[in-house]
């Protein structure tokens, strides 16, 4: 599918519209899509997505501007129907050729009426793409656009639902107003969220990047992090048990180990190889991840810090330990400590921290992590940011179903439960 995103302006130029159009371009274009960004200022910050720039798309180019003086006193200059004209012949060059069109806040706010109206006459013609009405923001429900709104055309193109095409709002709350505003039934309307990028908000290393696609982590609840060495003295066995009983009741629960094998005894080896064994037979391939399979010896720094802004938990079910660091360094990434009672942990951890005895039930255990984390309402909305606003959540759960049901309908969107 060939798809175009139309703003007044796209990255890197910098706000909330420009990262929601990168994001969106991104994802679209590693779908499979061609993909092209439209506006006035920017340039192509994606290999894969092209920019196209149409100077009259700006709300600060001059003529633009003048124009736009005019209509916020309530008069239609001269000059408003030779922009029109000029943009619509631009848009339909520039867009020629593409299967559908997303337009961000162009069909909602009165920052170029001109392009709003360039693409009223342009929307439902021949060879024209299926346009998406991407609404951020509502100049009519807004208090501090109204005294630049005025009865009649064209700033009733702003509350106006256009023939054939996909309304598309970011909240709830958008919804509400826009069905009001253009007289539709709320179901006509899709909510779907801005997003997280989580790569890009903790600065994720490339290798971490990799790994976590590769074990699916970011799809676990809750993540628990073993950053230790495969050696007996770490009691991995217990964490493997414990994970089995945990997942009775959280079954997408999983695991993180992310030593490799100790360095100075060859027994670690056969050590490994139990807990694999282990592993297999509480059915945990999918859940305990050792990373020691999936990279060859040390993990960087770095990528161990990337894990404990991930992690929503640390456990540390060791049966020795002489100081206890991931102890220190989960306090320091406000992690929830859950880990063996030993005198260098429990000085460390003091009363913030939950214990368990090296030799526990691991059903007790994973009661233990049951009701610490059921009890933290920072890890119950990071668990539901996790599962439903990260950018790729959203591409799955909405906008690849949106592009669907768009292009088999012929622009025209069905009636749906939002």
């Amino acid at each position: 599918m060939r798809i175009a995103l139309l703003h007044h302006s796209a990255p890197p130029v910098v706000g909330g519209v420009e990262a929601v159009l990168a994001h969106q371009a991104r994802l679209l274009a590693e779908a499979g899509h061609a993909v092209a960004i439209v506006a006035a200022r920017g340039e192509q910050t994606h290999p894969r997505v092209p920019f196209v720039s149409i100077p009259l798309a700006d709300s600060r180019h001059p003529v633009v501007m003048e124009v736009k003086t005019e209509l916020d006193a309530g008069r239609v200059p001269a000059g408003f129907e030779p922009l029109c004209a000029r943009l619509a012949a631009e848009l339909a060059q520039a867009l020629a050729g593409f299967d559908v069109l997303i337009a961000h806040n162009v069909c909602s706010l009165n920052k170029n009426l001109a392009l709003t109206e360039a693409l009223r006459r342009l929307n439902g013609a021949p060879g024209f793409p299926r346009l998406i009405a991407w609404h951020h923001d509502l100049a009519w429900t807004t208090p501090r656009y109204r005294p630049e709104l005025h009865a009649g055309p064209p700033w009733d193109l702003l509350r106006t639902a256009w023939p054939g095409v996909a309304q598309v709002v970011v909240s709830a709350l958008r919804q509400q107003e826009l069905a009001e505003l253009m007289g539709l039934p709320a179901g006509a309307i899709r909510v779907i969220p801005n997003g997280m990028d989580v790569a890009q908000l903790f600065k994720l290393e490339a290798l971490t990047q990799s790994l976590v696609r590769r074990t699916r982590l970011l799809t676990a609840v809750p993540i628990l992090l073993l950053p230790v060495r495969l050696t007996p003295r770490k009691n991995i066995e217990l964490a493997l048990r414990t994970l089995a009983e945990l997942r009775r009741t959280a079954p997408a629960a999983a695991l993180l180990v992310t030593g490799p094998l100790g360095p100075h005894n060859p027994r670690n080896i056969e050590y490994f190889d139990r807990l694999r064994a282990l592993r297999s037979e509480l059915h945990l391939a999918e859940a305990a991840h050792f990373l020691a399979e999936l990279h060859d010896g040390y993990l960087p720094d770095a990528v161990i810090a990337d894990f404990y802004r991930l992690a929503d938990a640390l456990f540390l079910p060791s049966r020795e330990e002489g100081f206890g660091l991931p102890v220190l360094e989960a306090a320091f990434n406000h992690l929830p400590v859950l880990c063996a009672d030993l005198p260098p942990l429990r000085a460390l951890g003091g009363p913030e921290a939950a214990y368990f005895s090296p030799d526990a039930d691991p059903a007790a255990v994973a009661d233990l992590i049951r009701k610490r984390l059921d009890g933290d309402p920072a890890y119950r909305l990071a668990v539901r940011a996790r599962a439903e606003l990260t950018w790729e959540q959203i591409y799955a759960r909405h906008i690849a179903p949106l592009l669907e049901t768009v292009m088999a309908s012929g622009g025209q969107e069905r009636r749906h439960d939002p």
